[in-house]
């Protein structure tokens, strides 16, 4: 089993939290706009499929396609770099002093983060 820290240095944890985090983003707009998948698939000039994809965190985007999916839904992608080894040590801390670490960010939203 991968410690926090290794968990937090794999590429997967970060690519599964930016999924997790677009995941999310489109979900609470289709709700806010009271549309189904084949609706939000129309306003955002795709398939029904792909919309499928996306809400299933199934994809792998490029850059351009993150930051043009952000934009159609209203939200500025803003996507920052901290320095790894901070970021560990600030969210080791974050998890001592917390019962169930982490995992209480997403599970009040019901959304869930493997690696």
């Amino acid at each position: 089993m991968k410690t926090r820290a290794e968990l937090l240095r794999s590429k997967g944890y970060w690519i599964a939290k930016l999924q997790i985090e677009l995941f999310r983003e489109l979900d609470e707009f289709k709700k806010k706009k009271h549309m189904n998948n084949s609706q939000l698939a129309e306003y955002l000039g795709c398939t029904k499929g792909y919309v499928s994809q996306l809400l299933n965190g199934d994809f792998n985007h490029k850059l351009s396609k993150i930051v043009e999916l952000s934009l159609a839904i209203g939200k500025a992608p803003n996507l920052v770099f901290d320095d790894l080894d901070q970021y560990i040590k600030d969210d080791c801390s974050f998890e001592s002093n917390s019962t169930s670490g982490a995992s209480i960010l997403f599970q009040n939203n019901n959304y869930s983060l493997s690696a």
